[in-house]
């Protein structure tokens, strides 16, 4: 590849690497989003990337995100985007998952489970469930 071609290839891949703007979204094909009401735009790698990010910060259902990440997905691989990991659409029951892991984790429910297992062999234990003493 010489200089000018060089230089070209630069050129196309900074100018498909800018935001889209309002007038550059309405240009682009219905076929080239994702989500509904043309969300979620999949122009080229960039914007492939940036949609996996945005994906599960969505409000959409976990049906539409799966229906979404698989769209994601299906571009991807068409654009030859390298390096990519698929796009994983997280629903309510992950977060859920996330959230009793982390309370799972902490420190009080240590204690508490502790107190619990020691109270059921000690039938006459006094429960006490201040954590500063």
């Amino acid at each position: 590849m010489n200089l000018k071609e060089t230089i070209r290839v630069v050129n196309e891949a900074i100018e498909r690497s800018k935001k889209l703007t309002t007038k550059d979204r309405k240009k682009l094909k219905s076929s080239t989003f994702c989500g509904p009401n043309r969300s979620f735009p999949v122009p080229d790698c960039a914007h492939v990337r940036a949609a996996k990010v945005y994906l599960n910060k969505s409000k959409f259902s976990s049906a539409t995100k799966k229906r979404i990440a698989a769209c994601i997905n299906r571009k991807a691989k068409a654009l030859g985007c390298p390096g990519t990991k698929p796009a994983k659409a997280k629903g309510a029951e992950d977060r859920i998952n996330n959230d009793t892991q982390k309370i799972m984790d902490s420190e009080i429910f240590e204690y508490t489970r502790k107190l619990v297992d020691e109270s059921i062999e000690k039938e006459d234990m006094d429960l006490n469930f201040d954590t500063n003493s």
